[in-house]
C-alpha cells in the first residue's frame, strides 16, 4: 500500500496501490497512519515529499469500497481520513506533495493538506464529487486557504479537472515542472529546504498553522526557538560575525 523510506533529511512516503490509481480505502488510509507515526519518530528528518507510484498521484476515495460500505461506515471513513489529513500538518517536518497524473477529489485533498506542492505538466486536478451526487467529504477549509474562494468554488461546484498550468494560475501548486524532471526536481527543492535547522522549519510551520487556525502566537514562537535552539543560535552568532564591518 505504501512505500516509506529516509535518505538524510529527506523521507520519501509513496502511496503504492497502483492497480486503483492509489485510490484511499480504509486498508490504505491505516497504512498512511501508521507511516505517519513513522514519520513523526524521525529525528533526523526535515522534509517528507508524499507522492504516487504510477498513473496517479491519488485518483481520491475508493467509490467501490463506498458502494460496499454503510452510511454511518462511510461518515466513520470521512471522518477519519479529516484527522489524518490533519495529522501531517502537525508533524514537525515540512511536507511536499509531488503530483503527477491525477489527484481528484480526496486525492486533490491530500495534496493541499501538505505544505508545498510540485507537479508535473501532465499532472490532472479536480473535484469530482458534486458531478456524483455528493460532496467533498474533507479538507475545504485548507483548500480555501491555498486558492481562495472564487477558485475554491470553481472547483467544488463544477466538478471540472483541471492541468497544470491552470493549477499553478490558481495557486494550487506553487511549481510546475516537466515530467522526466519531476522527482529530481522534488529532491533538489527538498534538499533545499532541508539545509535549514529542523528546530526553525518546525517552528514557522507551528505559527502558519496557529494562524491558519485564529491561535496567533507568533511572538511567543520566536521566543521559544532562540530559548530553545542551540541551532538557531549559533547560525545567528555566525551570521552577525560575517556582517561585522572590519
Amino acid at each position: 500500500m505504501i512505500d516509506l523510506t529516509s535518505s538524510g533529511a529527506v523521507a520519501w512516503l509513496w502511496l503504492t496501490r497502483t492497480d486503483a490509481l492509489n485510490a484511499l480505502n480504509r486498508a490504505l488510509t491505516s497504512a498512511v497512519e501508521q507511516a505517519l507515526d513513522r514519520v513523526a519518530a524521525m529525528d533526523d528528518a526535515r522534509v517528507l515529499v508524499v507522492a504516487g507510484r504510477g498513473r496517479a498521484f491519488c485518483a481520491g476515495n475508493d467509490i467501490r469500497e463506498m458502494l460496499a460500505l454503510a452510511p454511518d461506515e462511510v461518515q466513520a471513513l470521512a471522518t477519519r481520513q479529516a484527522a489524518l489529513m490533519e495529522r501531517f500538518a502537525r508533524l514537525p517536518q515540512v511536507t511536499l506533495a509531488m503530483i503527477d497524473g491525477y489527484a481528484l477529489g480526496g486525492g486533490l485533498m491530500l495534496a493541499v493538506a501538505q505544505d508545498l506542492r510540485i507537479a508535473s505538466d501532465r499532472a490532472r486536478f479536480g473535484l469530482p464529487e458534486v458531478t456524483l451526487g455528493f460532496n467533498p467529504g474533507y479538507g475545504i477549509a485548507r483548500l480555501l486557504d491555498v486558492v481562495g474562494g472564487a477558485h475554491a468554488r470553481d472547483l467544488m461546484l463544477t466538478g471540472r479537472s483541471v492541468r497544470s498550468a491552470d493549477a499553478l494560475r490558481m495557486g494550487l501548486v506553487n511549481r510546475v515542472v516537466a515530467a522526466p524532471t519531476l522527482e529530481a526536481s522534488a529532491a533538489a527543492w527538498a534538499a533545499e529546504i532541508a539545509q535549514s535547522p529542523r528546530e526553525g522549519l518546525a517552528a514557522t510551520k507551528r505559527i502558519v498553522t496557529g494562524l491558519r487556525a485564529g491561535d496567533g502566537g507568533e511572538p511567543a514562537a520566536y521566543a521559544e526557538i532562540l530559548r530553545t535552539s542551540q541551532a538557531a543560535r549559533d547560525r545567528i552568532r555566525a551570521f552577525a560575525e560575517r556582517k561585522r564591518p572590519r
